[in-house]
C-alpha cells in the first residue's frame, strides 16, 4: 500500500480535501475495476467521462477521488484531490505508485505513421540477441524477453504501461522499446515516463477521424519530442520533411537517419531482391534479410537507436543482418510456385510502399494481384486513395472486407470503388467475403505470380459489429495454397 501524498508527487494540484496520509491499495480509472481503498482517477475520455462514475467508484470501495471537477457534495471520510489534468495526473500517479520503473530501465518510444511496429520489434530482437534482458510494448504483442503478454490497445493505458515496466524491471530488463501512437500521446498514456530517447519514422495521412486535421495529427506526434528530457536523444527520419518539425522545441540531443539526405546515420540501397537487401550503412556494406526501401529506412532507425544507446556499430550491424523482422510485415508464403505476401499496409503510403517494393523486384512477366480492404469507423478519405493505388500498381486488384467494425462492408467498398477510374474497372473485382477474395486471387494466379494480401498483417481477427472473429491472412493463404496444389 502506498501513501497518498507520495503518489501525488509532481502532480499539478488545484485543491485537496481530506486525509493526505491515507494508504492507497490501487490506482484505477475504470470504475468497474475499483477495489477497497483504491484511488479512482476520473478521466474525461473520447466517449465517456469518468466524473460520471465517481458514485459507482465510491460504492465499490474507493477512498480517494482524483478529478478535475469536484462533485457538488463531498462524501464524508473520502479524500478528494482536484487536479489540472486528470489524464496526465493518472500517468504520473501510476508511475509513482509502481516506483517510477522508467527511471531504472532505458525506455525508447517510437512514433510515426508507418514502421513503428517493425522498428520496436527489430530493436527488441536485436537487444535480446546482444545478450540484454529486454522488454517490448507493441501493437502486436507485449514481451518481457521471450514471454508474451497480449496487447489490448495500440499503447497500453497509463496504468498498464507502468505496471508492465515494473514487471520488466523486476525481471532484470535493462531496456524497453515501445510504440507511441498519436492516440496514446494525446491521451497522456505515456505521461510519467522518463524516456531515454524517442524515434520518428515518418508521417502520412492517418487517424484523421480522431485528430480532425493533419496539422493536429502532426502536433500529436510532435508532443512526444516536445516533452523529452535534456538527457534523452531524439532520432528522426531526415528523409521525411516533417522530421525537422518534430524536433523544433526538443531539448534532447538531435540525430537523423536517412537514405536520400545527408544524415548522422546514412544508408544507401545497393540491391533489392525478393530475398533481401544490400545496404551501405555509414560506409559499410551489409546484407539484410528484409525487403524494400521502407525496411531499409526502418533498419537505419534501429541502427541509429542502438548506437545512441551506446552499442558498437559493427556488432549492431552483424546482429541486424540475421533478423527476419516483425510478424505480418512483408511475410512471404511460397507454395507451388505462387508467392503470397501478407502485409499490414493499411494506409495509402504504406500500401504504395509495399506495392512499389514488389514492382521493383518483379521481372515483369508475372502477375501482381492485390487483395485489399479498408477498416470501418476510420478515416474515410483514404479509401478511394488506397483503391486507386492498388489498381494502378497491380495487374489486378480485389477489393474486400477488412475490419468493418460497425459499418456495412458494402458501404466501405463503395467508397473504395469511387477511387477507380472508368478505364481501370476491368482490372478490379469486389468480393465482400475476405476468404473468398483471397481464394479468388490465388485461383487467378499461375506459377511465378505474386499475390499481396494487405491490411491485416499480424491481426488474427475480423471485427464485425463489435465482435472479433478469428481470421488470420497467413493461415488462410497457407491453407488455400496447399489445397490448390493438392497437398
Amino acid at each position: 500500500m502506498n501513501v497518498l501524498k507520495d503518489i501525488l508527487y509532481k502532480v499539478s494540484l488545484t485543491a485537496t480535501y481530506g486525509d493526505m496520509e491515507r494508504r492507497v491499495s490501487d490506482v484505477v480509472f475504470d470504475s468497474r475495476k475499483v477495489i477497497e481503498n483504491a484511488s479512482f482517477v476520473a478521466v474525461k475520455g473520447t466517449q465517456v467521462d469518468g466524473h460520471d462514475f465517481i458514485p459507482l467508484a465510491l460504492e465499490k470501495g474507493a477512498t480517494v477521488i482524483i478529478c478535475e471537477q469536484l462533485p457538488a457534495v463531498l462524501a464524508a471520510g473520502i479524500t478528494y484531490i482536484q487536479v489540472v489534468d486528470s489524464a496526465k495526473a493518472l500517468g504520473i500517479i501510476a508511475a509513482n505508485f509502481y516506483g517510477n520503473p522508467s527511471e531504472k530501465i532505458k525506455v525508447v518510444a517510437v512514433t510515426g505513421t508507418n514502421g513503428k511496429t517493425t522498428t520496436v520489434t527489430l530493436l527488441h530482437q536485436l537487444f535480446v540477441r546482444m545478450g540484454y534482458s529486454t522488454g517490448l510494448l507493441s501493437t502486436v504483442e507485449n514481451k518481457i524477453n521471450e514471454t508474451i503478454l497480449p496487447a489490448t490497445h495500440t499503447t497500453p493505458d497509463a496504468v498498464n504501461v507502468q505496471a508492465l515496466l515494473r514487471k520488466m524491471v523486476d525481471a532484470g530488463c535493462t531496456h524497453c522499446f515501445m510504440e507511441a501512437s498519436s492516440h496514446a500521446i494525446v491521451q497522456e498514456r505515456i505521461a510519467g515516463l522518463k524516456l531515454a530517447g524517442a524515434v520518428f519514422t515518418n508521417i502520412t495521412h492517418d487517424h484523421l477521424d480522431y485528430h480532425g486535421t493533419f496539422e493536429e495529427y502532426i502536433k500529436a506526434k510532435k508532443k512526444l519530442f516536445d516533452e523529452l528530457p535534456k538527457d534523452a536523444f531524439a532520432l528522426v527520419n531526415g528523409d521525411d520533411k516533417r522530421g525537422s518539425v518534430m524536433v523544433q522545441n526538443c531539448r534532447g540531443t538531435l540525430q537523423t537517419f536517412g537514405l536520400k539526405t545527408s544524415a548522422d546515420f546514412k544508408g544507401k540501397i545497393l540491391s533489392n531482391t525478393i530475398e533481401g537487401l544490400e545496404v551501405e550503412v555509414n560506409g559499410k556494406q551489409i546484407w539484410f534479410r528484409m525487403i524494400g526501401a521502407f525496411n531499409a529506412s526502418n533498419l537505419l532507425g534501429v541502427f541509429g537507436t542502438a548506437v545512441l544507446l551506446g552499442e558498437d556499430e559493427d556488432e549492431v550491424l552483424r546482429e541486424l543482418s540475421a533478423i527476419k523482422g516483425a510478424k505480418g510485415r512483408f511475410d512471404r508464403i511460397s507454395i507451388g510456385g505462387i508467392t503470397a505476401i501478407v502485409d499490414y499496409a493499411h494506409t495509402p503510403d504504406a500500401l504504395d510502399n509495399v506495392l512499389k517494393t514488389i514492382n521493383a523486384i518483379r521481372t515483369g512477366n508475372e502477375q501482381l494481384i492485390t487483395v485489399v480492404g479498408c477498416g470501418g469507423n476510420r478515416d474515410k478519405t483514404k479509401r478511394p486513395t488506397m483503391a486507386k493505388i492498388a489498381v494502378s500498381e497491380s495487374s489486378k486488384a480485389i477489393f474486400t472486407s477488412d475490419n468493418p467494425r460497425f459499418e456495412e462492408p458494402g458501404d466501405i467498398l463503395k467508397d473504395m470503388q469511387a477511387g477507380v477510374g472508368p478505364t481501370d474497372f476491368r482490372k478490379t473485382l469486389t468480393i465482400e467475403d475476405r476468404r473468398e477474395a483471397i481464394k479468388t486471387a490465388l485461383m487467378l494466379s499461375q506459377k511465378g505470380d505474386i499475390v499481396l494480401i494487405a491490411g491485416k498483417g499480424h491481426e488474427d481477427y475480423q471485427e464485425i459489429k463489435g465482435v472479433k472473429h478469428h481470421f488470420d491472412d497467413a493461415e488462410v493463404v497457407t491453407e488455400l495454397l496447399t489445397q490448390l496444389n493438392g497437398n
